[in-house]
């Protein structure tokens, strides 16, 4: 993620930020410009002559996202098909957690200028979501709803906005990595394989090839997932036990974690994380190759910080060949033909000031 200032005073603020802690003004992220703009009133924010709204949500939710037009939804929030009943505190709370993990995946769909239409403006093809809340019933019983992704429609949990729900989900299912990000970068994968992949026969082979066929039976692998666990070797093919349940969820996971991999690279390298200024963005520059060789030496240092606070590896994955060759199928799905740039090794010799320790992670 690129690395924000406030435009009335220039101070570093963060992509969620609703006001400048420096000047006291109010901000507004202009999503299509990747820049912070401020407003005293809080409400009409200029680039220019060029003027921008609060998101209709930003009372509710503290959307702080700008539209071009006066009392509208965002980009993000206009793909929503079911909110929380708001009438209950905690969902408001809970859902307000989930949207800032939603502008966070957003904010990658629109530096790749991947399609997302809405619902509304492609019914078949569109994309939306459901944040539902689980339902007591009279019985005493709960109506629960799974986080998950079906003809475009990604439903979530708004439970996992609680994060000591998450993490008790975390560790019953065995994870060492869960969270909000995370879910919406997976379900979004399952999106772009049916928008991306199915559609074109030249790459749905080469997926299968590479993540296996998808048309095997669904419910009956993830039974056998949850009945008998990943297999011991999973960690020399895929980048995640849960990868191993299904081709689509091993597409999924690998999906999510290119995601990882690029929106990481570009919040180092806008923090100073680099010995070339010039160096180039890993969203729209560089091999996959020359990804992965920039992001290795990335994970070593995070997890070596997280270890000197006493806190777990923040990166808890390993990349084996088999998934590096994944990742690049999902590169070249990224960025077609017409969109890639040459870099000739630029971005992993010129990025980071650090050498790579021949450490293993």
């Amino acid at each position: 993620m690129r690395r924000l200032t406030c435009q009335n005073c220039h101070h570093d603020v963060f992509f969620d930020n609703t006001h400048c802690l420096e000047c006291g003004h109010t901000l507004g992220y202009a999503p299509t410009m990747f820049e912070m703009l401020s407003s005293i009133d809080g409400y009409e924010f200029r680039s220019g002559d060029a003027p921008h709204y609060a998101c209709f949500n930003r009372d509710i939710i503290a959307c702080n996202w700008l539209t071009d037009q006066p009392g509208t939804l965002c980009s993000a929030c206009r793909h929503n098909n079911v909110i929380p009943d708001l009438s209950i505190n905690a969902h408001v709370t809970l859902w307000s957690r989930i949207e800032k993990a939603k502008r966070v995946l957003f904010y990658s769909l629109i530096a790749w200028d991947l399609p997302r239409p809405t619902k509304a403006e492609d019914p078949q093809g569109g994309l939306a979501f459901d944040f539902l809340a689980d339902q007591p019933q009279p019985d005493g019983t709960v109506t629960s709803h799974t986080t998950g992704h079906d003809n475009g429609l990604i439903t979530i949990n708004i439970a996992e906005g609680d994060d000591a729900e998450r993490e008790r989900r975390r560790q019953s299912l065995g994870e060492p990595y869960r969270t909000l990000v995370g879910h919406f970068r997976h379900e979004i994968g399952h999106y772009y394989f049916d928008r991306l992949v199915l559609p074109n026969s030249e790459r749905l082979e080469r997926c299968r090839a590479l993540f296996g066929d998808e048309r095997s039976d669904y419910a009956a692998a993830l039974q056998h997932h949850y009945d008998a666990g990943p297999p011991a070797d999973w960690r020399n093919s895929f980048i995640s036990s849960y990868a191993t349940a299904h081709p689509f969820e091993d597409f999924a996971e690998t999906f999510a974690h290119y995601m990882h991999m690029v929106d990481g690279l570009e919040t180092a390298a806008a923090f100073g994380v680099k010995a070339d200024t010039a160096a180039p963005s890993p969203y729209q520059d560089g091999t996959v190759d020359e990804l992965i060789d920039a992001w290795v030496p990335v994970t070593v240092a995070v997890n070596a910080v997280n270890r000197s606070m006493g806190q777990p590896d923040l990166y808890p994955f390993v990349l084996s060949q088999p998934v590096h060759e994944k990742l690049g199928f999902v590169h070249d799905l990224m960025r077609p033909a017409s969109r890639q740039r040459t870099s000739v090794g630029r971005f992993a010799a010129g990025l980071f000031s650090f050498a790579r320790p021949g450490v293993a992670h």
